[in-house]
């Protein structure tokens, strides 16, 4: 399809999928180029070393989606397809997810919020920095500063922002990032995740390829990595469904509210509470964080 000199491609997906609820959680990151009354968002993504970005509009509704792709016509178009369906989650049936969750304590969340997928960071790398540098910050300040990163050593292209290469992470010092406000081990962390990536040491396609197990040990032994990290990466850097971080705030605040506990609940606790949710754990965790977003 061709509109306005614009090639346009057609994309219909199985339902439910509210794509404006998912507009809705992207324009949380000031990075993310969000229209919600053009019910669209632009994507970047690096293709073979290209930067592209593509623009994805909703003309659908939540039980027949329907999007139009614009900006990924060329030599690059297949790849691009695959990996906005890889970042959008356009080939998993959120129907049997909910339907799981209808008989579990979840239900209301999950009826609420129905038809909200798990959405990918647009980027591996970027995600994994992003997780780094959101460690005990709260959000706002979080992406405060992850913008700032971005801006100040990443790239633009079509009004879209990319993360800053690893090549060019590599050779910043610890005081450029203390410019902007990072602490300096968490400058270091940041440095020396790109620095692993420039080696070879660290491979974003073939972790895609390894387990959860075998990610977490590889990703583990990083200098700043712990286990939320991980899981968060598990979870919006590759889309891995069955992950549930225990130690994470928002979800224990959630299930406080949920359960109307009278302090956040324990491991334990929360151990029984998602015994039930499982294998979609992750699903779980994402729905419980919009209950209380």
């Amino acid at each position: 399809m061709i509109k306005d000199g614009f090639f346009l491609e057609k994309i219909q997906v199985e339902g439910p999928y509210n794509f404006d609820l998912v507009l809705d959680r992207l324009s949380i990151d000031p990075l993310n180029q969000v229209d919600h009354v053009g019910r669209s968002v632009k994507v970047p993504m690096l293709l073979n070393c290209t930067p592209v970005v593509g623009k994805v509009k909703a003309i659908g509704t939540t039980e027949a989606p329907e999007f139009l792709i614009e900006g990924t016509d060329g030599p690059f178009k297949e790849k691009a397809a695959e990996r906005l369906s890889e970042i959008f989650q356009w080939n998993l049936p959120l129907e049997t997810i909910h339907q799981h969750f209808q008989n579990t304590d979840l239900k209301p969340i999950f009826d609420k919020h129905y038809g909200t997928p798990i959405v990918l960071d647009f980027d591996p790398y970027g995600c994994l920095l992003k997780c780094i540098i959101h460690q005990q910050l709260n959000l706002s300040f979080a992406h405060t500063l992850t913008e700032r990163f971005v801006k100040a050593f990443g790239f633009e292209k079509e009004g879209t922002w990319f993360y800053p290469l690893p090549e060019r992470v590599a050779e910043l010092t610890v005081e450029d990032l203390r410019e902007l406000q990072f602490s300096g081990r968490k400058a270091e962390y940041v440095i020396g995740i790109a620095r692993e990536a420039t080696s070879g040491n660290l491979s974003f396609e073939q972790l895609k390829n390894l387990s959860d197990d075998e990610i977490y040990d590889k990703l583990i032994k990083l200098r700043g990595v712990g286990p939320w990290t991980v899981q968060n990466f598990l979870m919006f850097g590759l889309g891995r469904p069955n992950l549930f971080p225990f130690a994470d705030i928002g979800i224990q605040n959630a299930l406080k509210k949920l359960f109307q506990l009278e302090a956040k609940p324990t491991l334990h606790e929360m151990e029984n509470f998602s015994r039930s949710w499982n294998p979609y754990l992750s699903y779980a965790s994402l729905y419980l964080w919009r209950s209380i977003e």
